[in-house]
């Protein structure tokens, strides 16, 4: 059995809007969290954020998450990372930038009971201000 043919068609050859964004993936090694924690950091009232440059020429923005046992049982702190996930999904862009590590810790008592458009702010403002020391 043959694959099939490959279509000629050239038109629709530029990439949607949605692919101008850099690529977003998860950090998962315990070096890069170090590493990260090493580096730049901002807290606001819902996380701590650190952020690194990467210095590579990889343009893709790596993201981790991360909650103590401080925060609860591990219902409590998968909830805070799901909560966490879901404002970087809403508010990284535009403020991240390419090339960039970044590790959203969450806060006892706050990530879980905080508004989800405060959270939002709260990361908007920290990447804002995280940029603005560099």
């Amino acid at each position: 059995m043959t694959p099939p043919e490959a279509s000629l068609d050239t038109r629709g050859t530029t990439p949607p809007a949605v692919l101008s964004c850099p690529p977003v993936t998860v950090l998962r090694h315990r070096a890069d969290f170090l590493r990260a924690a090493r580096s730049l950091r901002r807290g606001t009232e819902g996380m701590l954020v650190q952020a690194r440059d990467r210095g590579d020429a990889d343009p893709t923005i790596r993201v981790g998450y991360t909650c103590s046992k401080k925060i609860g049982n591990a219902v409590a702190r998968n909830r805070a990372k799901r909560r966490l996930r879901a404002i970087v999904a809403e508010a990284l862009f535009p403020g991240a930038q390419p090339g960039w590590d970044y590790v959203l810790v969450g806060r006892p008592g706050i990530t879980i009971d905080r508004p989800f458009a405060d959270l939002a702010k709260d990361l908007r403002y920290a990447l804002r201000k995280l940029h603005a020391e560099t």
